[in-house]
């Protein structure tokens, strides 16, 4: 079974309880589980919430969704708690502001995923210039595809100065089961800590990490700007007409 599971919390800082914002008369969670219940690979999709208000939300929209504890530091120790009690393949980590999320997109990585099981995590990234922007991870790899490092950096570091295109991590990723469960086990890295991203701790803790491109781009929503910005775009996006 390949299962989709998407953290979901209220206490965000900068747009409060912002996956029951609407946009389009839908809530942000809505739309994220909406569009990965389009995924031809997705046996299942279920919201991984510590709030009764997003699983009502969720039920009312004839959704699957399970209540976690709200102890979790981040997602994926709230996905981790459930994906225990699944018999699955591979999980899917989705954000819930993810709300252009294609599902084509998903299907590829979980297709990359299948036929590259050697790895126990893929991660999809879009290329862009440098732009010297840390609320962007940016992916370094070698040439068979492992990712060796990621950072808030420009990384690699343009030495030449030559025109040089970065990986940007996107926020949708693959997991085996057993590699999802041995992240959680592990304390925070010191690199993680450092730089303020996750993955550092897999690693750091010599877990194989693969890379796919992606050839669109999506943005999370986490301003006020962002919010504006989505919703003109969703009124043209066709997607949204399917769901």
């Amino acid at each position: 079974m390949i299962v989709g599971l998407i953290p979901a919390r209220l206490k965000s800082t900068r747009l409060r309880e912002k996956p029951l914002i609407k946009i389009d008369g839908i809530e942000m969670i809505i739309h994220v589980l909406k569009r990965a219940q389009l995924s031809k690979k997705l046996d299942k999709v279920i919201v991984c919430t510590d709030s009764q208000k997003i699983l009502n939300v969720v039920k009312k929209n004839e959704g699957e969704a399970i209540l976690t504890s709200n102890k979790h530091i981040n997602g994926t120790e709230r996905i981790n708690e459930v994906a225990k009690k699944i018999n699955g393949k591979i999980f899917v980590d989705l954000q819930c502001d993810e709300v252009f999320l294609n599902p084509k997109n998903l299907d590829k990585l979980i297709n990359f995923h299948l036929k590259n099981y050697f790895y126990d995590i893929v991660v999809p990234h879009s290329e862009f210039n440098s732009c010297n922007n840390k609320n962007i991870v940016k992916i370094s790899s070698n040439n068979h595809g492992k990712i060796l490092y990621m950072s808030r950096a420009d990384i690699p570091y343009n030495y030449n100065n030559n025109r040089k295109i970065l990986k940007k991590h996107l926020d949708f990723i693959s997991f085996k089961k057993k590699a999802l469960h041995d992240y959680c086990k592990y304390k925070i890295t010191h690199n993680e800590s450092v730089e303020s991203v996750e993955l550092l701790r897999a690693i750091e803790k010599n877990l194989e990490l693969g890379k796919i491109k992606i050839n669109s781009d999506v943005f999370s929503i986490n301003t006020k700007k962002d919010l504006i910005l989505a919703k003109k775009i969703m009124k043209k996006c066709k997607i949204r007409k399917k769901y």
